[in-house]
């Protein structure tokens, strides 16, 4: 992963959450994986996630990780403001270098969709479109949208915890 962000040069990759979750992140030090929050009893008060989202993450093991994307443009945003789980969407940037820790894992889809695998930082370097994320290409070209639309829809996924000081700023979403 180190070579991807040598190449792209990106310096923060993104989490979306509501408005009304800011405060909260702030007084537990940080973000925290659905696990996390539900075994220290911390209530969010507008979740991303609906419970049938939960569940999927519980069944495919992946509530023990903060989920983010490569982006500040993520399918999963438009799917929980449509639902009404967020109604003041916020962009917090985070660090890259968070992206070379320990246990760090990837997805190519969203990471709860049946039969989608959990790739280690070597395989996501060669399975992720980088490319189409972080370089300027003829976005008219159907074939180009299509693989900017997948690319968009991968995760990262941070085991437990990202705490406050890898969060580097916030935008409206």
């Amino acid at each position: 992963m180190k070579a991807i962000l040598e190449k792209y040069k990106f310096d923060g990759i993104w989490h979306f959450t509501d408005k009304s979750n800011i405060e909260p992140i702030v007084q537990n030090n940080g973000l925290h994986s659905l696990g996390e929050l539900q075994r220290k009893g911390i209530a969010i008060p507008a979740p991303g996630g609906n419970q049938w989202s939960h569940d999927a993450d519980a069944l495919k093991g992946v509530q023990e990780y903060v989920h983010l994307a490569f982006l500040d443009d993520h399918p999963m945003l438009y799917a929980a403001k449509q639902d009404g789980r967020i109604k003041e969407p916020v962009w917090l940037k985070i660090n890259s270098a968070i992206l070379l820790g320990s246990g760090v894992k990837f997805t190519k889809e969203v990471s709860n969709k049946a039969d989608v695998q959990l790739l280690t930082p070597e395989e996501a370097a060669q399975q992720i479109d980088f490319e189409v994320l972080f370089t300027y290409m003829d976005w008219k070209d159907p074939e180009i949208q299509a693989r900017r639309r997948l690319a968009l829809k991968s995760e990262i996924l941070i085991p437990r915890h990202i705490p406050l000081n890898m969060i580097l700023g916030k935008k409206n979403g």
